[in-house]
């Protein structure tokens, strides 16, 4: 069965994380997704590690299954001359090359458009293509001090924290394959592509959702609450007997029976704690009151009677207990393929779950060049047959 987008074909010029993580996207949905990299090899995640198994770095293949690979020297006309042939069959052209650079290649947008007036041509940067940045280059880190995401994570005794993973660059991906499928179904109807303009720095503002919304509307600058929502109470990761967990109580009927499981119904009558604005006012009140019976009894004792009145929490887990949850295995979330150079490899499944067109795991991440003899092959008959 065809993926949604097997009729499309994406030319990846992008390394790293963003621009790889949207086209894997893509290429999870079904497009044909070409990799190029100069020869040997030019994305840095293949050498980023330990771990590696055989060589092969775990950080490049998290990001580049599904996809092929030619390399092509950017730097040649030769090269230039390629990426130009293979744009006239292409729908979709990545990159994440800094502001200017493609002009000086000679395969910027403008140029590009001339070939083929149908391409959706994306460009992922730090800052973007305009403004006073748009020559910086751009890490995810730097993005994440920037944006104000590290001044909001952590709490009022650490530092400012970054989030765990490349949290900004896994958002201007999905934004990415976003506006990338937008512009195709666009393109149905106009008949022509378009420029899309991405970065890092847009798309780490935009994660702020309530928290840039609450400085908007208040000017207040917010801090770091560690596990603690700013709009929720009770909201964050409490102290059991045994460890941890984390309880979400969204409204305040949820309160209420969370009262009750903790045998204080009192509390959701206080006119202190009644309703959630009220909570949010005298949290330092009452998350000391809820901690104090939370500790008397061990986390699977809380899960199990919040979970029968349907109190949102859950228990804090490492990645050991995430590959082994029973509900990842049976939505598919860990795969197993075979690479020819790292043998059997595991990797994090799509959570995208179509019904008529499922993302299906076609390619292993591919070698540096793996596919170059096909798809040049490919070309030079293609371009044979338009001259004839």
């Amino acid at each position: 069965m065809s993926g949604a987008l097997a009729n499309y074909k994406v030319l990846d010029l992008s390394r790293v994380l963003a621009g790889p993580y949207c086209s894997m996207i893509l290429g999870d949905l079904g497009a044909e997704v070409i990799k190029v990299e100069a020869p040997g090899g030019s994305d840095e995640t293949r050498k980023w590690g330990p771990p590696f198994q055989n060589g092969v770095s775990a950080y490049y293949l998290c990001a580049n299954r599904n996809k092929k690979s030619i390399t092509v020297d950017l730097k040649s006309s030769e090269g230039i001359d390629t990426i130009k042939k293979l744009v006239k069959d292409s729908d979709v052209i990545i990159h994440n090359f800094k502001t200017g650079t493609m002009e000086r290649f000679g395969i910027d947008y403008e140029q590009l458009k001339l070939i083929n007036p149908k391409i959706v041509y994306c460009s992922i940067t730090g800052f973007g293509e305009t403004g006073p940045y748009k020559q910086l280059p751009g890490y995810d880190f730097i993005i994440q001090a920037m944006s104000g995401l590290m001044s909001i994570t952590g709490d009022e005794d650490s530092s400012p924290q970054k989030v765990g993973i490349a949290i900004t660059d896994i958002l201007t991906g999905l934004y990415a394959a976003i506006g990338i499928q937008a512009a195709l179904l666009e393109r149905q109807q106009s008949g022509i592509g378009q420029k899309l303009d991405i970065s890092l720095y847009d798309s780490a503002v935009s994660a702020l959702v309530n928290i840039g919304s609450n400085y908007l509307m208040s000017e207040k600058i917010p801090t770091a609450l560690g596990n603690q929502h700013a709009n929720i109470v009770p909201y964050q990761t409490f102290q059991t007997m045994d460890g941890e967990m984390v309880i979400a109580v969204g409204n305040d009927n949820q309160f209420k029976a969370f009262c009750s499981i903790l045998g204080k119904e009192q509390y959701s009558e206080d006119e202190r704690f009644k309703t959630n604005p009220a909570r949010v006012q005298n949290r330092d009140i009452l998350v000391p009151l809820l901690q104090e019976v939370l500790i008397t009894k061990p986390t699977n004792y809380w899960l199990d009677y919040c979970h029968q009145y349907q109190i949102p929490c859950g228990p804090i887990q490492n990645l050991e207990d995430v590959t082994n949850d029973p509900q990842l295995h049976e939505r598919n979330m860990f795969l197993e393929t075979f690479h020819p150079t790292a043998g059997l490899i595991k990797m994090i499944g799509s959570p995208l779950k179509l019904s008529r067109t499922p993302v299906a795991l076609q390619h292993h991440p591919p070698i540096a060049g793996e596919h170059n003899e096909e798809i040049l092959y490919s070309l030079e008959h293609n371009e044979s047959n338009r001259k004839e």
